[in-house]
C-alpha cells in the first residue's frame, strides 16, 4: 500500500499533516507527531506581534542609557536571548528539523506585509522545509474594501517569496466574496500551496457579566464540507498544492478530502482530542479502506470526485444545492 504524496514539491510518506497546534510547542511534542507516522508536522504559529515585541526590545537594548557600561552595548544580555520569542521558535525548528525525519513546516502568523521576510529567512536558514503564512486579518474597518485585503494577501506573499527559497503556503480564510479569484491570484503569484480553510476565533457573549468570551472550539466533522466543497471545485485548476483542513475527525474525513482533491490532509482537533496517537488510526483506516475499495496507492483516489476541469463550476454547484434542497424536502414530507 503506497500512501506517499508530494505537498508543495516535498515529498511526504503519507497525506496526513499535522497542523499548529499545542502538539508542536515541544520538540518532544513533534516527535511523538513523527513516531505517530504524520508525514508532516506544521508547528505552531509564530504571531507578527512577538516579532514586533522583539525588535522594540532589541532596541531598548541597544538604545540603553550613556551610564552603562560601554562593552555591554555589543550583545545581547542572556536572560532576553533565552526568553525570546522569536529566537525561541528559531530554536524549535533548528531541533525538531534535527530529530524527526519528517518535513517541518514553520508557520507565521500576521497581518501586515512589514516585518515578515527578515524571520522568514532565518526559519528557512533554520531548517524549515517549507513556510505557511497565517494571514488572520479581520478587517473591521468599513472603510477598507474587499480588493484592499486580496492585496493584502498577495503583498504578503510576494515578499516572503522573494525572501526564501523553500516552498511558501497561505492559509486562506473562507470570506472573501470569490475564493476561486483570490485562489487563482495567489496561485498565480506563486503559491506553492493553499491551505483551506482558516478558522476565525468568533467571541461569544456572556449576558450576566456583560463580557466578550474568547473561545477556541474545536471542529467537528460538519466543518469540513466547506473546504472539501472548494478542493473540489479548485483541483486541477491552480497549479498550488492543496491542503484540506478543519472538521478532519476520524478516517473516512481523510477519505473524503482526499476523493474531492486534496494533496494533503491536515488535523488538529481530532488530534488534541485523542492525541498523538489518532494519527495510527487515521492513517490505518485510510489504508484499510484503500485495500476494501481496491486502490494501491493515494494517487488513485485523489480528486477523483473533484469537478471536473473544462465544466461549468456554478451550474455544478447550483444542481448539486437544487437536489440536496429537493431531498430535504421529500424526506421533511415522508415523516408528515
Amino acid at each position: 500500500m503506497d500512501l506517499s504524496t508530494t505537498y508543495m514539491g516535498l515529498q511526504l510518506r503519507n497525506p496526513l499533516v499535522a497542523s499548529p497546534s499545542p502538539l508542536s510547542h515541544t520538540v518532544d511534542g513533534v516527535r511523538r507527531l513523527a513516531d505517530a507516522g504524520v508525514g508532516a508536522v506544521v508547528l505552531h504559529s509564530l504571531f507578527e506581534e512577538e516579532l514586533r515585541e522583539q525588535a522594540a526590545l532589541d532596541a531598548r537594548i541597544v538604545d540603553r542609557p550613556a551610564e552603562s557600561f560601554p562593552e555591554a552595548l555589543s550583545y545581547f544580555p542572556e536572560q532576553a536571548d533565552e526568553d525570546a520569542g522569536p529566537r525561541r521558535y528559531l530554536s524549535l525548528i533548528e531541533r525538531a528539523a534535527a530529530t524527526v525525519e519528517i518535513p517541518v513546516i514553520a508557520s507565521l502568523n500576521g497581518t501586515t506585509p512589514e516585518g515578515w521576510t527578515d524571520y522568514a529567512r532565518a526559519m528557512q536558514d533554520a531548517g524549515a522545509a517549507a513556510i505557511e503564512l497565517n494571514i488572520y486579518y479581520v478587517p473591521g474597518d468599513t472603510r477598507v474594501s474587499g480588493r484592499d485585503v486580496e492585496q493584502r494577501h498577495i503583498d504578503v506573499l510576494q515578499r516572503v517569496k522573494q525572501a526564501v527559497s523553500v516552498p511558501v503556503a497561505v492559509k486562506l480564510a473562507p470570506y472573501f466574496s470569490s475564493i476561486g479569484e483570490i485562489a487563482l491570484r495567489l496561485d498565480q503569484a506563486g503559491a506553492d500551496g493553499l491551505v483551506l480553510f482558516n478558522r476565525f476565533l468568533q467571541p461569544d457573549v456572556d449576558p450576566e457579566t456583560f463580557a466578550l468570551l474568547s473561545t477556541v472550539v474545536l471542529s467537528t466533522p460538519g466543518d469540513g464540507l466547506l473546504p472539501r466543497t472548494w478542493i473540489a471545485l479548485l483541483h486541477g485548476r491552480v497549479g498550488a498544492s492543496l491542503a484540506a483542513t478543519t472538521g478532519v475527525e476520524d478516517a473516512t474525513d481523510v477519505v473524503k478530502c482526499l476523493l474531492a482533491g486534496a494533496d494533503v490532509v491536515m488535523s488538529t482537533s481530532a488530534l488534541l482530542r485523542h492525541g498523538p496517537q489518532h494519527a495510527s488510526v487515521l492513517l490505518d483506516g485510510l489504508a484499510t479502506w484503500m485495500r476494501r475499495k481496491g486502490f494501491s496507492s493515494a494517487d488513485d483516489l485523489r480528486g477523483l470526485l473533484a469537478v471536473p476541469p473544462g465544466g461549468d463550476e456554478s451550474t455544478h454547484e447550483r444542481s448539486l444545492y437544487v437536489s440536496a434542497l429537493r431531498a430535504a424536502n421529500a424526506s421533511a414530507y415522508g415523516h408528515w
